[in-house]
């Protein structure tokens, strides 16, 4: 059961950004700000094309942006839905342990019962009143 509490310790930690291989070389993984800035200066160089060229190239970017939108949605919604898995695993081990606890201090009295004799025999036919 150690390996719940460890799986829920390394959930609480924080994380290093991760990182993106590229084809030569190991770089971190592009912030929001980073992202909407790049996007930025993109669409302004787009603007700078033919018109030809410019609606093209326009639209592809704007579907980057739907796509990153979407894509920062569904991390989130993902999250949650981590957050919660953790939540319900925290209270799952904590009634399991609760129950472990109870039968124990349960079977610890009915032994204490049978060590004492007062345990109940079936073969006895007083009727009880």
């Amino acid at each position: 059961m150690d390996w719940w509490y460890n799986l829920l310790a390394d959930a609480e930690r924080p994380r290093e950004p991760r990182a993106t291989k590229t084809s030569d070389e190991l770089r971190p993984a592009m912030d929001e700000k980073t992202f909407q800035t790049k996007l930025a200066n993109l669409m302004g160089e787009i603007n700078t094309l033919p018109a030809s060229e410019r609606q093209k190239l326009a639209k592809l970017a704007e579907q980057t942006k739907e796509r990153h939108t979407k894509m920062k949605k569904s991390m989130s919604d993902l999250q949650e839905s981590l957050d919660y898995l953790r939540l319900s695993i925290k209270y799952l081990v904590f009634d399991l342990e609760a129950t472990r606890r109870e039968n124990q201090y349960l079977r610890d009295m009915l032994n204490s019962q049978d060590a004492d004799g007062q345990g109940n025999d079936d073969a006895d036919d007083t009727p009880m009143i």
